[in-house]
C-alpha cells in the first residue's frame, strides 16, 4: 500500500452538516476500497487565489491515507461526479513527504501540551 494525501475544496454555499456529509462520503469510499485513514484536517473556509465557478471562497479539507493504487481511481471519479467539489488534488507521498507529514502531525499535537505546562 502507498501513502497518499488528498486536498479538496468544497463549495462555500454548504452548511456545516452538508460539508461533513460530503467529507464522510469520500472517507467511506476510501475505507470501502481498503484504505486506512492516517490523518484528516479541516482547514475551514479560505479565500481562493482566483475565482472558480464564480466563487471566491471554499471549504478546504485534507485527508492523508494509506491505500492500494486502485482506490485512487474510484476516489477521483467520485470527486469529479460530485458537484459540491470545486477542485481536488491527490498525490502519492514519497518517503520524504511521508516523514515531513508525520513530523507536522506530531508538532501540531505537541504545542497544546507545552502550553498547558507553561
Amino acid at each position: 500500500m502507498n501513502q497518499y494525501e488528498t486536498v479538496f475544496i468544497l463549495t462555500p454555499v454548504l452548511s456545516d452538516a452538508q460539508m461533513k456529509e460530503a467529507v464522510d462520503k469520500f472517507k467511506s469510499i476510501l475505507i470501502a476500497e481498503g484504505a486506512e485513514i492516517v490523518n484528516e484536517e479541516n482547514w475551514g473556509l479560505k479565500k481562493l487565489a482566483y475565482p472558480i465557478q464564480k466563487k471566491s471562497t471554499g471549504f478546504y479539507q485534507l485527508i492523508e491515507f494509506n491505500a492500494p493504487p486502485t482506490a485512487i481511481d474510484k476516489l477521483e471519479i467520485n470527486f469529479r461526479r460530485d458537484e459540491r467539489v470545486i477542485r481536488f488534488l491527490t498525490f502519492k507521498q514519497d518517503k520524504y513527504a511521508a516523514e515531513y507529514a508525520a513530523k507536522r502531525r506530531n508538532l501540531k499535537s505537541t504545542p497544546s501540551t507545552t502550553n498547558q505546562e507553561a
